[in-house]
């Protein structure tokens, strides 16, 4: 079995692992490298493999750094199969034609402001097309791809429909098993399940996003989200979120619910900003399968999760404008996570300057991204190629991630100590990658491998 990534490699983006067994070329993911704009199309507009020679397609979520290529493959002769779980290939096809409008509409607003001109990577028909070849697979289901190869998906928590990939193969006459990660979810979120627990495996490609960190315990997210909108609220200013539109965005509204349900927040206006927001929120309520058994609960107590006395969901452009007049108080959560395109970038453009203002960060935010900056907490950001001062007061809330952290990379890494597993690591910075292969290796973990782009590696 040869194992190589074609991204999310050495970065937190672009995830594309092919793996080959049997003569099967497998690609594990098809995302979108995301960055500065000029980078970000330069990486996106060429695969660094062949097409043609890929078998199947097996996708773990339907993120767009893990998605987001599809449609390019298909654009570039790709005739095969997409495997996914119904709920990720119900996402797909709303998370996929909202990025080949994205792409439209930046490419027209260049053009407009005389700026280096990128086309769409895709258009609207290169999806459509690609959505025909998803085949939908549930949790659980044993699924021949052919020449002795067999994949599982099993629930990884992360977002709705995230899974991770057990690959069973006939390999010198002896049954291996390959385990694919994809993003490793957290115990104990509000609405989903678990990650699944793996018992063992012969090879693991595993993520380490936050393989130098763990985030703030998860019983500190309500105390701590409540403080922080109960002091904007004093200050007479708004509280800017960029969110995913997948899960984060809702798990923040359902976070607000509860906080309401207490009075400890005040009944401000919640404004929900994102037409993609409010479509994949419907998908939510299509799938309750995904959800663990309190939040079901919950639903059949409280009615609709994701209402609230004062929200608005916005899809029409007049109403996202309308926005920038509202006085007084109010929590404006909009797309994208990252702040790299979307309503977002207005909102912010909007709000930065003012110091009664709060920017909430509650996503991870990958390098060279308007995110990251205002992380950073640079004095200037740059929006639409303008400067603008960052006045508003900026805050953190990791325990929102749907990553899991350090210690739950390790718990999850050392299910596989007793059968020697081989272990590659992949989807992370380089700092975060060495710190969790050094911590793996100190816990008796041996030849901890971190993937590297292009550089094929034999698992035996």
């Amino acid at each position: 079995m040869k194992l190589t990534s074609f991204g999310g490699a050495g970065e937190v983006t672009g995830s594309k692992h092919i793996v080959e067994i049997n003569g099967l070329r497998i690609l594990l993911d098809c995302g979108l490298f995301q960055g500065r704009r000029q980078e970000s199309w330069e990486k996106n507009r060429h695969f660094n493999f062949d097409v043609n020679s890929i078998h199947a397609v097996v996708l773990s979520h339907a993120h767009i750094d893990h998605s987001g290529l599809l449609p390019m493959l298909q654009k570039f002769g790709y005739t095969g199969c997409v495997y996914a779980t119904p709920a990720t290939r119900d996402l797909c096809s709303i998370m996929l034609l909202d990025s080949a409008r994205i792409q439209e509409r930046d490419a027209e607003w260049l053009s407009k402001k005389n700026m280096t001109f990128m086309p769409p990577l895709y258009d609207e028909d290169n999806v459509r097309a690609i959505m025909k070849r998803f085949i939908s697979v549930p949790y659980d289901v044993h699924f021949p791809l052919g020449n002795d190869v067999h994949f599982t998906f099993h629930d990884a928590g992360h977002v709705l429909g995230s899974a991770m990939v057990e690959m069973d193969y006939v390999e010198k006459g002896a049954l291996k098993r390959f385990i694919f990660s994809g993003d490793i979810g957290r115990k104990n979120m509000s609405i989903l399940e678990d990650p699944w627990e793996p018992a063992a495996a012969n090879s693991v490609l595993m993520e380490s996003t936050y393989g130098d960190r763990d985030h703030d315990p998860m019983a500190q997210m309500e105390p701590h989200l409540a403080e922080i909108i109960n002091t904007t609220v004093k200050r007479g200013g708004k509280i800017i979120v960029p969110a995913f539109a997948l899960e984060r965005a809702q798990e923040l509204v359902y976070a607000l619910k509860r906080l309401q349900m207490k009075n400890a927040i005040p009944n401000i206006p919640v404004i929900v900003d994102s037409p993609l927001t409010v479509n994949i929120t419907e998908v939510f309520r299509l799938h309750t399968e995904s959800f663990d058994r309190q939040f079901r609960n919950t639903m059949e107590e409280s009615g609709d999760p994701f209402l609230l006395d004062d929200i608005r969901y916005i899809r029409a452009l007049k109403d996202s404008i309308a926005v920038n007049s509202l006085k007084g108080p109010a929590i404006i959560i909009s797309a994208a996570g990252m702040c790299e395109h979307g309503r977002i970038q207005h909102h912010i453009k909007n709000h930065c300057g003012d110091p009664k203002n709060t920017i909430l960060i509650i996503g991870f935010q990958a390098k060279n991204t308007l995110g990251r900056r205002i992380v950073e907490r640079q004095r200037q950001i740059r929006i639409f190629g303008v400067e603008y001062d960052l006045n508003a007061d900026v805050k953190i809330m990791n325990e929102f991630s749907a990553h899991a952290g350090r210690a739950e990379l390790i718990d999850f890494a050392l299910r596989f100590k007793s059968c020697g597993a081989r272990i590659c690591l992949s989807h992370g910075e380089p700092l975060a990658a060495h710190a969790l292969k050094e911590a793996l290796e100190k816990a008796g973990l041996p030849g901890v491998h971190i993937q590297q782009p292009g550089i094929a590696v034999e698992l035996v």
